[in-house]
C-alpha cells in the first residue's frame, strides 16, 4: 500500500468561517482533498492508460469522491472511452458511528465486472470488512484485474487484512465526516473532512 501525501494547503475562506454546529475541527480542507484526488488520478491514469477501467463507487460515502476522481482521471489523460463509472451500495454502519462488521449488499452494479479492470472506489477504509467483502464479491466475477482506491485510510482498528492499492490520505483515529462521510446521514454534504464534537454522538 502506498500513501499519497499532500502538502498542507491553505483552506478556503468559507472554511475559516464559524463551523456548523457539531463540527469541532476541519481535518482536511477542500483544497487538500482536491490535491489528493488529483495525485491519485495521476497514478491511476498512468497505471490504466492502456486498459478499460470500471470504477465502482461505494455508496453513499464515496459519491463525491468517485465523481471527482472520474473527472480528475479525464484531466490526467485517461480517455473517456476507456472509463466507466458505476455504483454499488452496501451497509455496515447502520445508524452507529462504529461498523458492526456485518456487511449487507443494498444495491448491485449495473455493469458486468467480467473481463473488466475493476477499481473499487471507497471513501474510507476503517476496519476493512466492507472492502474485504467487496473484493471477495468482485473477485468471484472474473474481472481482468481488481484493485481498490480509498480517499482515506484509517488503519488503527483494522479487523481484517485487506490490500488498498491507492490511498489518498491517512485519517486520524477520530470519527470524521464530510465529503460524503456522514453521521446518521448528516454532515455528508460538507466540502471538507472534519471531526465532530463528542457530544454529537448518541450511541
Amino acid at each position: 500500500m502506498v500513501t499519497v501525501l499532500v502538502d498542507r494547503v491553505k483552506p478556503m475562506a468559507s472554511e475559516l468561517a464559524p463551523l456548523p454546529e457539531g463540527v469541532a475541527e476541519v481535518i482536511f480542507s477542500s483544497a487538500e482533498l482536491a490535491a489528493a484526488v488529483g495525485r491519485l488520478a495521476e497514478r491511476i491514469a498512468a497505471d490504466y492508460r492502456d486498459r478499460e477501467v470500471l470504477l465502482v463507487g461505494v455508496l453513499k460515502g464515496a459519491l463525491f469522491f468517485a465523481a471527482d476522481l472520474a473527472r480528475a482521471l479525464h484531466r490526467a489523460g485517461l480517455a473517456p472511452d476507456r472509463m466507466t463509472l458505476d455504483f454499488i451500495a452496501v451497509s455496515s454502519y447502520g445508524n452507529s458511528r462504529r461498523s458492526s462488521g456485518e456487511v449487507r449488499l443494498l444495491k448491485d452494479t449495473s455493469e458486468s465486472a467480467e473481463g473488466r479492470h475493476v477499481l473499487i472506489v471507497e471513501d474510507i477504509v476503517d476496519n476493512g470488512h466492507t472492502l474485504h467483502y467487496l473484493r471477495s464479491m468482485f473477485g468471484g466475477r472474473a474481472p481482468a484485474s481488481l484493485a481498490a482506491c480509498a480517499l482515506l485510510d484509517k488503519p488503527f482498528h483494522r479487523g481484517v487484512d485487506v490490500p488498498v492499492e491507492y490511498v489518498g490520505l491517512e485519517a486520524p483515529d477520530e470519527f470524521v465526516v464530510g465529503y460524503g462521510l456522514d453521521y446518521q446521514e448528516s454532515y455528508r454534504h460538507l466540502p471538507y473532512v472534519a471531526r465532530l464534537h463528542p457530544w454529537v454522538y448518541r450511541d
